[in-house]
């Protein structure tokens, strides 16, 4: 496997200052794209730092990596999507309406995807879990408590083992997983860049849209942070409903003011 990205020169998109944005999948494996994305994001920041307790973040992140990349068609689903994108993406070359020259970028980046995740072997995490003592750790920590040091004896050294050693293994563990994240990363960024926003009003909270059959794997809802509301999102192929409630309330209220968003449907 040929794969030269360091985790550290990683770059995990920041979201814009003064707005939030809520996104919805609406299909099962969005869902779980979504998920690990958040996981690999919590591991990447845990390991970059210094502490036994952030590298003690870190590997529980690696542990709910596996529980969600479990599904056996995991990295099938990404090969397909990937492999469709590229095709699809083919057949803009010579468009003189198309950036040629970031059209190339993104081909260039799909295919090493490609190359990378082709040359993976066995289901996402195997390497971890086959290394006894961490297959310990993770059976305990699914118990409240339960790496105490007179638990784990073993996982107690290596928390006071120095820094940059626990580092360098928790990085050799990723390693192999990369380019599924990368993967990932691809189809997501081309997901979320296939819609447009628009601005739209929720009336006393409330807002309401017949689809009309229109298709959509991701709704992104997008507030500025200093709107105190947080969104109560429902769908299907037929209709989307969404709902504003009150964000950090002992009893959320839903929101009785006229409420301006962004909404974008992403489809690919």
């Amino acid at each position: 496997m040929h794969y030269h990205v360091k985790i550290n020169e990683i770059n995990i998109p920041k979201p814009l200052l003064h707005v939030i944005d809520y996104e919805y999948p609406l299909s099962e494996r969005v869902r779980t794209l979504l998920r690990l994305e958040s996981l690999f994001h919590k591991a990447f920041y845990f390991v970059a730092l210094e502490d036994a307790l952030q590298h003690h973040a870190a590997l529980l992140a690696l542990f709910e990596i596996i529980e969600v990349a479990g599904r056996a068609d995991l990295k099938s689903d990404i090969l397909q999507e990937l492999e469709r994108q590229r095709q699809g993406l083919e057949n803009l070359r010579n468009n003189k309406a198309i950036d040629q020259d970031k059209l190339a970028e993104v081909l260039t980046e799909i295919s090493q995807c490609l190359k990378s995740i082709h040359g993976l072997a066995g289901k996402l995490g195997q390497n971890l879990k086959e290394i006894e003592w961490l297959m310990n750790i993770k059976q305990r920590a699914s118990i409240p408590g339960g790496t105490c040091e007179f638990d784990l004896p073993a996982y107690h050294y290596w928390l006071h083992i120095p820094s940059d050693e626990r580092r360098a293994q928790l990085n050799l563990w990723l390693k192999p997983m990369l380019p599924i994240y990368q993967g990932i990363s691809v189809v997501l960024k081309l997901l979320r860049e296939s819609g447009a926003p628009q601005t739209v009003l929720a009336i006393k909270g409330s807002y309401q849209q017949m689809l009309n059959g229109r298709n959509a794997q991701l709704i992104k809802i997008s507030l500025n942070q200093h709107q105190p509301y947080t969104p109560e999102t429902s769908a299907n192929k037929y209709a989307l409903s969404i709902r504003f409630l009150e964000a950090l309330t002992e009893h959320p209220k839903t929101c009785t003011e006229n409420l301006e968003f962004k909404l974008t449907f992403c489809n690919l």
